[in-house]
């Protein structure tokens, strides 16, 4: 190796005299003086090179005891890893218990059961915490975990906690979801600034961890890629599965933008491997699959946006589930429709909505009034679990349209309508009939119709509610229902801890 430095001088004396004459020869004693100050400062060039041995000493292939990695939670007074062991545990038991009373059942190759041979642990049994990926300006943050046995890869966004997450929730503006596109252009993709903003800061930092986060020799492509997250997590999780679904996990770049990208593998050569190294499919790699699943998630974007996501599920996107309490205040914002629906801010729902419910009974403790409230507000009483597209029903979440036709069937107008209609039907019949019966028999028959329907009438007004009174003039009674019981558990707090 060639020298670049060396020691300072400790004897000088010499080339100051050298100095000293050389300066006295071109300007007299002030020269003199000139030079000597000069040479006192003079140090040389570096000069020579030095060799040196080196050996290497190779790390022995010892087996890795590493611990177990224990779940954690966010929230003080719960302990989530211990609700998960002991979720492992009944699980484990409901397999042995049923393989003991099924003892004619099918063994794999092993000879052992094989509802006993799975691995109740999710993340197998070599989870890890790889590392934590934060942003100190927009707050952005997201945990990587990964288990080599199941050759799985986790990412889980972390929610709101913290002031500046705040300012990222607030905002409602919109912009384009492709960098450079023009927003006011007729179907333009737009989704919440702040999340993309936020999104934009760690994303390709956060991809090129995901794609360095794989055993030696693998490939991202013998990878499941699993996206998670809370409340603005969940949010953040949504754009980032949109992002890898549709374009791969592009390190090239953070989000997508209508300027080239970067080499997808330029970080990783210099950060992580041989600055030499060029894989021979430069299309940016994807995951063996990705899924989502995010849990109280606002809405990210607007009707192009939704309709983008969805298209990508099953075309890049796995699965994808929008996990929500249906008390949760936080999922139904920002809203797409203002209370009349008369103004579009337009944000929708991405994926299909898994709706978990609270019991009204257990919540407030009388059977009779739940059933009676659900019966007024025109609604069935949800299940626990309602999952879209496999049951039956609209999603509650989802704003629908607030103006509906008085004579819609459930709407006052209307069911009083359909009892005419079905007395007149009724009626025509008795006309008919007439003619073979005699005068005094057909006044019967026609009086006896009017009286049921004077009966169904009076039955359906001593039903009248509240909600009736504003179908009457074409507002939905479901969707007035659903508003004023946000409105309720928003100014209870309820909305609020429903979330948490």
């Amino acid at each position: 190796m060639k020298l670049t430095s060396k020691l300072r001088k400790k004897d000088k004396n010499g080339q100051i005299a050298a100095a000293a004459a050389a300066g006295a020869m071109v300007a007299g004693p002030a020269g003199a003086a000139v030079g000597g100050l000069l040479g006192s400062f003079y140090e040389g060039e570096a000069r020579g090179r030095v060799f040196v041995d080196v050996s290497y000493m190779p790390i022995p292939n010892v087996p890795r005891n590493n611990k177990k990695y224990k779940v954690k939670g966010g929230l003080e007074g719960v302990n989530w890893g211990e609700l998960y062991e002991r979720q492992i545990q009944r699980t484990r038991m409901d397999r042995e218990q049923s393989n003991e009373e099924d003892n004619g059942n099918e063994t794999n190759n092993n000879g052992s059961s094989s509802s006993i041979s799975s691995n109740p642990y999710l993340g197998g049994n070599d989870l890890e915490f790889c590392c934590f990926v934060t942003h100190d300006k927009t707050g952005c943050s997201c945990g990587i975990y990964r288990s080599l046995e199941k050759k799985m890869i986790a990412i889980s966004f972390r929610g709101t906690c913290e002031l500046v997450d705040l300012v990222t929730d607030a905002s409602i503006v919109q912009e384009a979801w492709v960098e450079g596109e023009d927003i006011e252009n007729d179907g333009a993709v737009k989704v919440h600034v702040g999340f993309r903003k936020s999104l934009n800061s760690i994303s390709r930092k956060l991809k090129e961890l995901i794609l360095a986060s794989v055993a030696p020799g693998d490939s991202i492509t013998d990878y499941d890629l699993i996206v998670t997250g809370h409340s603005l997590g969940g949010a953040l999780s949504t754009l980032f599965t949109a992002d890898v679904g549709e374009y791969g996990i592009d390190a090239g770049r953070a989000l997508p933008q209508m300027e080239k990208s970067e080499p997808w593998w330029s970080s990783l050569a210099s950060n992580f491997f041989n600055n030499d190294i060029k894989p021979e499919d430069t299309t940016p790699p994807r995951p063996k699959s990705l899924k989502m699943y995010n849990y109280g998630s606002p809405r990210v974007g607007n009707k192009e946006f939704t309709k983008k996501f969805d298209s990508l599920i099953g075309n890049g996107i796995d699965e994808a589930y929008r996990i929500v309490n249906g008390q949760d205040v936080v999922a139904r914002l920002p809203r797409t429709v203002n209370a009349l629906g008369l103004v579009s801010i337009g944000y929708e729902h991405c994926g299909p909505t898994v709706l978990i419910s609270v019991p009204d009974a257990e919540a407030d403790g009388d059977n009779e009034s739940d059933e009676n409230l659900a019966a007024n507000q025109g609604d069935k009483q949800m299940p626990l679990l309602w999952i879209e597209g496999q049951s039956e029903g609209e999603c509650p979440v989802r704003d629908g349209t607030a103006l509906r036709s008085p004579l819609a069937q459930g709407s006052l107008l209307g069911d009083i309508v359909s009892a005419v209609k079905e007395n007149q039907g009724a009626n025509t019949d008795v006309v008919k009939a007439s003619t073979e019966k005699a005068k005094g028999e057909d006044y019967l028959e026609k009086g006896d119709m009017l009286s049921k329907l004077s009966t169904a009438v009076k039955g359906r007004l001593e039903t009248f509610t509240a909600s009736d009174l504003a179908s009457v003039v074409g507002i939905d009674k479901q969707f007035l229902a659903r508003e004023s019981k946000i409105i309720q558990s928003v100014f209870s707090g309820e909305a609020f801890s429903h979330h948490m």
